[in-house]
């Protein structure tokens, strides 16, 4: 690897600084420990190496013909059939196996609308081929919302919802480039009555409930009705009780994560900018 970097850097400092970081250890519970080999996991060299030392792949990959995509050590190489597949696969792993070992184990084969590349899959859709969310990213933030939403959770509804917040930014920032608009118009609704329930859990007592009810807007005998109810949090968070007193505008103006609207707005402007390009042919 060292080798194929002097083919361009001439600067031994630079040579010698790279030597460093890769003996430089690595620190798992606060202790440091010796690396023996490949890059520390994590670190800000690794990927970059990876391009560097990989180039002559990609290169044999290219004169071979085919269509392929890599970030870093993650590559995707899409074929025609299940026996070019297995032909493929097993050149690329004898071309490699040369020098790294590869992880059999994440080389797997598929169709591109099964398999999860960087998080994302493709999928047809009528003007040509889409790309969306894998499921497994989408799972994760789910469980990472339902945490942040816990009925058992500390903290006030204000800064929980900056930490909705902060979450979200950071995922459409990532996933921006995917068809997400059904999946946050599920997530939006779904989050809503999440936080719904949290008040109502918060609130406890049949006279505090009365009391916030009719500090939101309802009348005094429907608020006391509803106050007394027995139905279980989750049931009341989607019914009448709090969608007509936690209104969403409410629920905006004390800082429900308007980056879920803002995303909508910036996605509609960047599907009407991909309609104006040629369409990616499904053949």
């Amino acid at each position: 690897m060292l080798h194929q970097v002097r083919e361009t850097i001439k600067d031994e400092a630079v040579i010698g600084l790279i030597k460093k970081f890769l003996k430089s250890g690595v620190m798992a519970d606060g202790l440091v420990r010796a690396n023996e080999q490949g890059t520390p996991q994590g670190g800000n060299l690794s990927p970059l190496l990876s391009n560097i030392y990989l180039t002559k792949f990609d290169r044999m990959l290219e004169e071979r013909g085919h269509k392929f995509v890599r970030y870093a050590d993650d590559c995707n190489i899409y074929v025609k059939s299940q026996r070019a597949v297995e032909r493929v696969m097993e050149g690329c792993i004898q071309f490699l196996e040369g020098k790294l070992k590869v992880n059999r184990k994440k080389s797997a084969t598929g169709s591109p609308t099964k398999l999860k590349f960087l998080g994302f899959s493709l999928y047809r859709r009528k003007d040509g081929i889409g790309i969306r969310v894998h499921e497994k990213p989408l799972k994760r933030l789910v469980e990472r919302l339902k945490a942040l939403t816990s009925r058992k959770r500390g903290g006030t509804m204000e800064w929980i919802l900056q930490e909705i917040s902060r979450l979200l930014i950071g995922w459409l920032g990532y996933y921006s480039i995917a068809d997400l608009k059904e999946h946050l118009k599920r997530i939006s609704g779904w989050l809503r009555r999440r936080i719904r329930q949290m008040y109502w859990k918060r609130w406890k007592r049949a006279r505090t409930r009365y009391e916030n009810l009719i500090q939101l807007g309802i009348r005094k005998d429907q608020a006391w009705q509803w106050a007394n109810t027995r139905k279980s949090y989750w049931r009341i968070a989607d019914s009448p009780i709090l969608n007509y007193s936690l209104t969403n505008q409410y629920l905006e103006s004390i800082g429900f994560p308007e980056v879920l609207k803002r995303f909508e707005m910036l996605h509609e402007r960047i599907g009407l900018l991909l309609k104006l390009r040629t369409p990616i042919p499904t053949h």
